[in-house]
């Protein structure tokens, strides 16, 4: 504690509310996790079955708490001070890039330590019930959230000092999070049980994931129709591949730590409409949607407010989303192409179950970035006072801001439509299976973005606005999947079935037919929930426009 980048970051981390609010929720998440499981008679099982399962729900909850929280603010550190101008005084000052760096990283891990004390009442309780031992059990379980903190912190760190702004670095980081965490554990999930190169890859990938890891710890190897830890070993890797990417991670942000850092060079350019006759035709015809063209002005018809938002938001605009649009739907025709010629021996339920992940995926990483700033950046940065300035109505603002972020949503879905149309091609009687999926996923974005936006019009701070709404989504999709990951033992059939209710990716799984998901039925209880859910959620965001025109 004697470092002064530590007891500034951590200190000054402390005295905030969120920190205190972080904390006491974790605490009682913690509680709660043990006290759903505890055993409400006086017997005690000899065998320990009992214990292990209330330790697996416990030991799932604090990894999802780190995995979740941690990032957040070593996302938004560099990309903060650097925009405040506080990062090129502590360069200028005698303090060498690396010990500026491990001060900020031992600032947000001495909050991450914090949080796992936190839970260390609860994992002595585990321990009290037996069955369970302190270093085959307790010690590996912690040992995986160390590394899974570290993890997480430093490539918080990697992307704060590449990142333009706070938003943006927040939606690399978790998205970069989900693909080590989840995505690296898909191609095993397919491949597991074959032999060859492509097999033996996808062995090892899944090392770099922690949740990976924290299923071979909680003896948790039933997902898939051999396991997903069919072997052992993988807590092991993932120790020395965790640790590995962490120093990688650190040394690429400490390369940024000099006053390049601040320089941004970039080409003059030519505006397209400057450029010779051919040259124009030409460049139309290469791109769809050129950046360099001049735009035209804003049409009678057109809300000002969304081409505002459009024209403005460096992420977002049209020639970026129409790559991302290009890429899922080479990726969605791949799929079903490989699976038609049989290359994978995948029926119709995997590769609709793939195409569900990836949009629920985009869903989940964009939204937040995109929605809850709507409100919060416009108020941190004093453009909100702008808007109130103008003869719009609160009405004509909202709406306008809120079709900003619904086309980018619309265009990214229906770029994988093209996948689902081959399905249907190739199997007819598919078409009201598929029809009823594409509903529930059309739920679910308008759900994740009413969500998004109420959430963030709570907050003035970009960052903890993005941050919140990122928590919410991420622990409706991900977190309710703890509970199905413990069907059977710890939880029964209903407790399951009850909770994957509010789980839009849940219930899209259920009705693609999914392997694990067959024996539930969600769907239409998730569409009421997701009904009334985007309702309240758009009752708040009016009345919170409607406080934030009023005159003051």
């Amino acid at each position: 504690m004697t470092h002064p980048i530590v007891q500034r970051e951590l200190v000054g981390l402390l005295r905030t509310r969120k920190a205190f609010v972080l904390q006491v929720g974790a605490a009682v998440v913690y509680t709660l996790l043990v006290v759903l499981r505890w055993p409400t008679d006086a017997h005690v099982g000899i065998s320990g079955a009992q214990a292990e399962q209330v330790f697996r729900l416990f030991g799932y909850g604090v990894v999802a708490v780190l995995v979740l929280v941690v990032p957040a603010f070593a996302a938004v550190s560099l990309v903060r001070e650097k925009n405040q101008g506080t990062l090129a005084l502590l360069l200028n000052s005698p303090m060498r890039p690396w010990s500026i760096y491990l001060g900020k990283l031992l600032g947000v891990l001495g909050f991450a330590a914090i949080l796992v004390a936190l839970s260390l009442p609860a994992a002595a309780a585990c321990y009290a019930m037996g069955g369970i031992s302190l270093a085959g059990h307790v010690a590996r379980l912690y040992a995986v959230v160390a590394v899974a903190a570290l993890q997480a912190s430093t490539l918080g760190f990697f992307v704060s000092s590449r990142a333009a702004s706070s938003e943006s670095a927040l939606r690399v980081t978790y998205g970069l999070l989900l693909l080590i965490s989840v995505v690296a554990m898909g191609p095993h999930l397919f491949l597991q049980g074959k032999s060859g190169t492509w097999a033996q890859s996808a062995e090892w990938l899944r090392c770099i994931s922690p949740i990976a890891a924290a299923m071979e710890t909680l003896g948790h190897g039933d997902v898939g129709s051999q396991g997903v830890l069919s072997s052992s070993g993988v807590a092991v890797r993932y120790l020395a591949f965790g640790l590995a990417m962490s120093v990688v991670f650190a040394a690429g942000a400490v390369v940024r730590f000099h006053g390049a850092m601040f320089d941004r060079p970039r080409p003059p350019g030519v505006i397209t409409d400057d450029r010779s006759t051919l040259q124009r035709w030409l460049r139309r015809f290469l791109f769809v949607v050129d950046p360099q063209r001049r735009k035209p002005g804003i049409g009678r018809f057109w809300n000002p407010v969304m081409v505002k938002e459009f024209r403005s938001r460096r992420f977002g605009r049209s020639h970026w989303l129409v790559r991302l649009a290009a890429a899922c739907a080479v990726i969605s025709l791949g799929l079903t192409y490989a699976a038609t010629l049989g290359t994978f021996d995948w029926g119709p339920e995997t590769i609709g179950g793939i195409m569900v992940l990836l949009q629920m995926a985009l869903v989940v990483i964009l939204t937040p970035s995109l929605a809850a700033t709507l409100l919060s950046a416009e108020r941190e940065s004093g453009g909100w006072t702008l808007l109130r300035m103008t003869p719009l109505a609160p009405g004509t603002i909202l709406r306008g801001k809120l079709l900003s972020v619904l086309w980018p949503l619309a265009l990214i879905l229906g770029a994988t439509l093209p996948g689902y149309l081959v399905m249907i091609y190739i199997q007819p009687l598919l078409w009201p299976q598929i029809s009823r999926v594409l509903g529930t996923l059309a739920f679910a974005a308008v759900f994740a973005l009413l969500t998004s936006a109420a959430v963030g019009s709570l907050f003035r701070r970009t960052a903890t606005a993005v941050t919140a709404a990122y928590v919410v989504l991420i622990g409706l999709c991900a977190g309710t999947m703890l509970v199905w990951l413990g069907r059977g033992a710890p939880f029964g059939h209903a407790t399951v079935e009850a909770v994957l209710r509010v789980n839009p990716l849940a219930a899209a799984l259920s009705l693609i037919r999914v392997r694990g998901f067959l024996e539930y039925r969600l769907v239409p209880a998730n569409w009421w929930f997701l009904g009334w859910a985007s309702a309240l959620s758009l009752v708040v965001l009016v009345v919170q426009t409607r406080r934030l025109t009023r005159p003051q």
